[in-house]
């Protein structure tokens, strides 16, 4: 990891530490604009000392983990105690192997130097514990309706979010998150426990069905498809859009194609320009479509990316998000019963 940063023109080791109480006494004395953190230390477990740092002094994380299910559950811990982003260790070969991912772990680093800090999250609340809302004053609605999310750095925590609150009765959720191969299992896992939709990994060729949220798996992109009546689900690999797999503009696309205005679509949290041009296609073809507000991303550059050429009709701060997503299936609901 020092071979990989100090190769970087713009950025420096400043100090390494065996253990966190080492890191710990390094901090105060060098004040690094980044800290790297294995969850794997001898005298106190990388999460522990995650969780005392971001109560303490808040600075940007970027976690180290092994691609093992327990790894992105750790992984998927330490996002939520607020670190900015996770780097997997290869399972063999470690020192040429991360040097082969000098790109991907400069890159996140400099994000994360970039990134809004958040505080600590406290323990996510059961869905049990979120206000109850009925969808809409009469139980009917159109299963054409969709949600359609795009997010990536600090997308698990603002998707979470968004999720929670939504009823049993809410209309289908696809989801691209840009996530490595092996982790969006346990993040849907996580999500299913904690939402009153089903949360799972998107299967290719399932139906699409209302009170569900699937989740692109990593290393494939998910798109939008018709079999007769009803909605599917695609997989792939087809290579890389806008350096991800998968791709939030694949999904925004096939949105825009297959539901046109029945769609909703929301752009999160994110480095880079990754579902804004999609974004900016759902809506012309009668979507509605949200942005999230500078102030509450981690990162801007998404949303950013979105705004400045047009494609969202609302620019939403996260925890607004839901509700005006909700309000705006009232408002059609209403609309088609009327009818």
């Amino acid at each position: 990891m020092t071979e990989i940063i100090n190769s970087q023109p713009d950025m420096t080791v400043v100090g390494t530490a065996a253990d966190p109480l080492v890191a710990r006494d390094l901090i105060k004395v060098t004040h690094p604009d980044v800290l790297t953190l294995d969850v794997e230390m001898p005298r106190m477990d990388g999460l522990e000392f995650l969780e005392k740092l971001m109560r303490l002094r808040p600075m940007p994380v970027v976690m180290v983990s092994s691609l093992t299910e327990r790894g992105s559950e750790i992984a998927l811990r330490a996002l939520e105690l607020g670190a900015i982003d996770f780097v997997t260790k290869p399972r063999l070969g470690v020192r040429d192997g991360l040097l082969n991912y000098t790109e991907l772990i400069a890159g996140k680093i400099r994000t994360a130097a970039s990134a809004r800090i958040i505080a600590a999250r406290q323990p996510s609340a059961k869905a049990a514990d979120v206000p109850q809302e009925s969808l809409l004053r009469s139980p009917l609605l159109s299963t054409e309706k969709l949600i359609i999310i795009g997010a990536s750095t600090g997308g698990t925590e603002a998707i979470r979010e968004v999720l929670q609150p939504l009823p049993p009765d809410s209309p289908a959720v696809l989801i691209a998150q840009h996530m490595p191969g092996g982790f969006t299992k346990s993040f849907a896992q996580r999500l299913d426990s904690l939402c009153r939709i089903h949360v799972k990994e998107a299967e290719h060729g399932e139906r699409v069905l209302p009170g569900y949220a699937y989740i692109a798996p990593g290393g494939f992109h998910l798109s939008l498809g018709r079999s007769g009546a009803n909605y599917v689900a695609h997989l792939d690999q087809e290579p890389p859009v806008n350096r991800h797999r998968p791709s939030i503009d694949v999904l925004f696309d096939s949105a825009a194609k297959y539901a046109g205005k029945n769609a909703i679509g929301m752009l999160l949290t994110g480095m880079g320009k990754d579902g804004a041009e999609g974004l900016l296609r759902m809506r012309k073809a009668g979507a509605h479509t949200l942005a999230q507000d500078e102030a509450s991303c981690v990162v801007f550059g998404m949303p950013r990316e979105a705004i400045a050429i047009g494609a969202a009709d609302e620019v939403a701060p996260l925890g607004e998000m839901c509700r005006r997503v909700l309000t705006h299936l009232r408002t059609f609901g209403e609309r088609t019963n009327r009818v």
